[in-house]
């Protein structure tokens, strides 16, 4: 007989990880005694270690888009009998299949890629109501017919030993505020403010005695070498764990990011967020959080989507000026 406990199977991408912890805060406001386990990508464990609603967070072990069969067979052997019921949040035919080798009762999810035979609590996928990722997430977490509950905005925990540590290791000036830059975004270049106007806000803010960080993986090292050569910002990407990051957002006064995963780290762990968007909208995917500046253009244009701009000229990135952001950055600070 199966144990009174919920699997989730969570989304691939860190950001919508961390607005995931609104589905589990719901969950657990429910039933506050039932275990919640989540099955991830690796690269996103250490985002759900620091969610207390959460018991055991799981490797996938399967790489983005890979189908990974016997992988999923194997996880889902491994797992029976230790759950009644698994949330399925992404789409896809294979995110279903851990569950339902796992052989768990009730797999809930969304319509989507032919996965009937493995989906046996399907719940219709309604675009204009659920008109944000986060929503989309919470509502599973409901009874069919039932209405949306309130969104409970993600938090993660801060290790403050942990933070301290890196902030020595990298000898990192701490006598200045900081205002944290995330100049990546893993969709693509669409996402991404122009590195030049980054670069031209690092210098303001460094004149009107702030510190810049840095933030980034190994991929954004150029990135930030790009603004820290122009710019007295200190450039740690790649430098980090992803645990070593949330921390050190956390300790950042404010966050300057594209719609990255590391826009909604900073969200989550309270730090005042300054969200860039390009060819996404933050009517589908904000930072959820009260402590926002929310900088985007809206164009006729807006939002497309593409990784890269299809008509050439990044007009709702490059009209979003510096000057505007660095105002923002001022008026929260004063």
């Amino acid at each position: 007989m199966s144990t009174a406990a919920t699997l989730i199977v969570g989304p691939s991408w860190v950001g919508d990880m961390v607005m995931a912890n609104a589905l589990f805060k719901h969950l657990k406001s429910r039933e506050p005694n039932r275990p919640l386990d989540v099955l991830a990508p690796g690269w996103s464990l250490p985002v759900v270690a620091r969610m207390p609603e959460i018991r055991d967070g799981i490797a996938a072990e399967t790489g983005h888009g890979e189908l990974g069969f016997s992988k999923r067979r194997k996880i889902g052997r491994a797992l029976q009998d230790r759950y009644d019921r698994a949330i399925v949040l992404p789409r896809s035919l294979k995110a279903a299949l851990v569950p339902w080798f796992a052989k768990i009762p009730r797999r809930t999810g969304y319509r989507g890629e032919s996965r009937y035979w493995l989906i046996n609590d399907m719940r219709p996928f309604d675009r204009d109501a659920l008109d944000q990722t986060v929503k989309r997430f919470v509502a599973l977490g409901t009874e069919q017919g039932e209405a949306s509950p309130e969104i409970l905005y993600p938090t993660l925990a801060i290790d403050h030993d942990n933070q301290a540590t890196v902030i020595d290791k990298l000898n990192l000036s701490t006598a200045k505020p900081v205002v944290a830059f995330m100049p990546g975004a893993e969709y693509g270049p669409a996402k991404c403010w122009p590195l030049d106007q980054f670069a031209e806000l690092a210098n303001k803010l460094a004149n009107d005695r702030y510190s810049v960080w840095i933030l980034g993986s190994e991929k954004d090292h150029p990135a930030g070498e790009e603004i820290a050569g122009v710019s007295d910002a200190i450039n740690i990407c790649g430098k980090t764990s992803l645990a070593d990051v949330i921390d050190l957002l956390a300790f950042a006064q404010q966050a300057v990011s594209n719609d990255s995963g590391l826009m909604h780290i900073a969200a989550a762990v309270g730090t005042h967020t300054h969200a860039i968007y390009g060819s996404s909208t933050p009517k589908f995917t904000p930072p959820l959080t009260d402590s926002r500046d929310i900088h985007y253009l809206d164009l006729d244009c807006s939002p497309c989507f593409e990784r890269e701009c299809p008509l050439g000229h990044l007009r709702c990135l490059k009209e979003i000026r510096p000057e505007s952001v660095y105002g923002a950055i001022c008026r929260r600070t004063a």
